[in-house]
């Protein structure tokens, strides 16, 4: 079974829709990927998901369950807007969140010192948010979400604002978190990200879905385009070969593009007859190219 489950789940505000029929699992020990531009309706799914909204039609199950109150010490939330008070102490108000949740005080300070600790940021106990930097800002609002030891996250944007070095701290600690057997429910606009992270997706365009499953299987569907190539020497008449084009070209490396699997073989051949050949791999598409097929450049 699930631990989470939305069956035909739809949101209406008037007479506009802002989700449409959406369908998804997400198992134990998953980060399964919810992607679209703005306005898609991914904010609205995941409001529905924490209880904070309902939905107008289908369901949505936790463990085979609806919801109820006794989900709320189990549901984390990381919204992607900062959400925290700028002016009160870190160690207040997060011990606040965390009784709310049903975490003892003393519990719930020693997991704050710990994920302090974690996070190389002890000092930040007695500091009010307001004197923390954005990507500091949003390692506190990631315990506040994380503070319960919730069994399900939600997770909007969760790398925003972060520093290469913090994003990698915390996408290890997303996994561990994985590794504990958490479900997690990740947003992003990152596609890199997305694709690191994360085994099934569903992607929503204007409230519908548009593209869901294995990111694997997805992958596997869209043809395989792009080429790249590195040689000894410069290679010449390669954006002459029939169903080829040159994307990027800098000295012997070559990015380029096929419309057919067999002009990529045209190319090793064109670039074997002049030169040693260092690098010659065939692509799978990128979840980005991926997503732009589905939604459009606009998006």
């Amino acid at each position: 079974m699930s631990v989470l489950q939305l069956e035909g789940v739809t949101k209406r505000y008037g007479d506009k829709t802002a989700v449409s029929g959406i369908s998804l699992n997400v198992e134990r020990g998953e980060i399964f990927g919810l992607l679209g531009g703005n306005g898609a309706g991914k904010t609205t799914t995941m409001r529905m998901v924490l209880g904070l909204i309902y939905p107008d039609e289908g369901r949505i199950l936790y463990h085979g369950k609806p919801y109820s109150k006794e989900l709320i010490g189990k549901l984390g939330y990381l919204p992607e807007e900062r959400g925290l008070y700028p002016k009160i102490k870190v160690s207040d108000q997060i011990l606040y969140l965390a009784e709310l949740r049903g975490v003892p005080r003393a519990a719930a300070d020693k997991a704050l010192k710990g994920w302090l600790d974690k996070f190389e940021v002890p000092e930040y106990y007695g500091k009010k948010v307001e004197e923390l930097s954005k990507g500091n800002q949003q390692k506190i609002q990631f315990i506040a979400a994380v503070i319960h030891n919730p069994d399900i996250l939600v997770l909007d944007e969760a790398f925003s604002g972060l520093d290469p070095v913090n994003v990698e701290l915390l996408k290890a600690t997303v996994l561990e978190l994985r590794e504990q057997g958490k479900t997690i429910l990740f947003s992003s606009h990152r596609m890199d990200h997305v694709e690191e992270l994360c085994r099934n997706i569903c992607i929503l365009h204007k409230s519908n879905t548009v593209l869901k499953g294995s990111l694997r299987d997805i992958k596997a569907s869209y043809p395989k385009e792009r080429v790249l190539l590195e040689t000894s020497v410069p290679v010449t008449g390669l954006d002459r070969l029939p169903g080829v084009a040159v994307v990027k070209a800098e000295e012997s490396r070559y990015e380029l593009r096929v419309s057919e699997p067999s002009a990529a073989q045209q190319i090793l051949q064109a670039a074997m007859a002049e030169a040693d050949v260092h690098r010659f791999q065939i692509l799978e598409p990128t979840l980005t190219e991926i997503f732009i097929k589905k939604v459009g450049d606009g998006e």
